[in-house]
């Protein structure tokens, strides 16, 4: 299996990604490409005596950074590492591609460098969030601020691939993000691709609230990019608060101390599982490879459990899984129509 790695990705590149990479490599001992500028990557790395098969650099003369605008510095910067390393994929020479960087470019650059599987609509940012006895897969998390019902149906189907082969989630329970659990609630597009998803062969089991979710009631959440990357990053902003709070607290006077040395343990086990960077990266479905999208602060440890799920998709074969389910829906509706 060969990962590959945009090393300009994050906040901090090109540490972090460094870093991950060499523990993932030793971790699993396949190879690992490492994308970016080499004058920067290979002093580092000949520094940590890392074994070139281990640990390979491809060059990247350019940086797509987080200003940029997406499209125009696809297209403008042809050689930048995101690009570079998506070229890997579409030639076969690496099975998956993971990187830390600007959202809207890894998009631009998958659509124009690979394409999208043939019947899909729209690409979907895929993520993973904890929720009561398990993980919720929720889509879209951001590639689509505007959407149809046509692309949600699409997501559903997607997102219930990846629920089963990744997390092992039999007949994946499908919810639609709502702001009321009845199924005239929700906006226009919400109302539309409610009876669309009730008349398919899914397990949908209708409109969820956020609260909904975090209980565990659904397993696939689907949603447009824009609301979807809102109530994904409010979970993350209101987990983070909760935890500083709560160490704020426990040191508020000597008896809370002691009582927070008591339940150590498990406030860490529920820190650990509150934390973005257990879940290392998003899951661009909907292009032709495996595309993973983490956040921009990622640290070492969200870099190599993003690698870690890539490893996932890959050993699961979720693409094919996803042409085929794609495909599937897409010769159903033409057998309908010829009815």
């Amino acid at each position: 299996m060969r990962i590959v790695v945009d090393a300009m990705g994050s906040d901090n590149y090109p540490q972090p990604e460094i870093d991950a990479v060499i523990q993932a490599a030793d971790y699993w001992s396949d190879p690992i490409l490492l994308v970016g500028k080499k004058e920067l990557l290979q002093p580092i790395l000949d520094s940590r005596n890392i074994p070139k098969k281990l640990v390979e650099i491809i060059h990247a003369p350019e940086v797509l950074e987080m200003n940029d605008k997406p499209a125009r510095a696809a297209r403008g910067k042809s050689t930048n590492s995101m690009a570079i390393g998506m070229d890997l994929l579409k030639t076969g020479e690496a099975d998956a591609f993971v990187t830390a960087g600007n959202t809207g470019g890894a998009m631009a650059n998958a659509l124009f460098r690979i394409g999208r599987i043939r019947g899909v609509k729209r690409p979907a940012v895929t993520g993973s969030i904890p929720v009561h006895d398990g993980v919720a897969v929720v889509l879209d998390i951001g590639a689509n601020a505007d959407c149809r019902p046509e692309y949600l149906y699409q997501f559903a189907i997607m997102g219930v691939v990846y629920a089963e082969k990744v997390f092992g989630i039999k007949k994946p329970r499908i919810a639609l993000l709502s702001n009321g659990e009845e199924p005239g609630k929700g906006n226009t597009l919400i109302k539309e691709t409610y009876p669309m998803l009730e008349a398919s062969d899914l397990n949908f089991i209708g409109n969820v609230e956020p609260k909904e979710v975090y209980r565990g009631e659904a397993d696939v959440v689907i949603t447009d990019g824009f609301a979807g990357n809102v109530f994904i990053k409010t979970s993350e902003a209101v987990a983070s608060f909760l935890t500083s709070t709560i160490r704020t607290e426990i040191k508020a006077s000597p008896i809370s101390s002691i009582g927070g040395l008591l339940a150590k343990p498990a406030f860490s086990r529920v820190g650990k599982k509150l934390d973005p960077a257990e879940y290392g990266a998003a899951l661009l479905l909907g292009v032709d490879a495996l595309v993973f999208i983490g956040h921009g602060r990622s640290c070492k440890r969200a870099m190599f459990n993003a690698i870690r799920m890539a490893r996932q998709a890959v050993e699961n074969d979720v693409l094919a899984a996803v042409r085929e389910a794609i495909k599937s829906r897409l010769d159903a509706g033409r057998s309908k129509e010829t009815e």
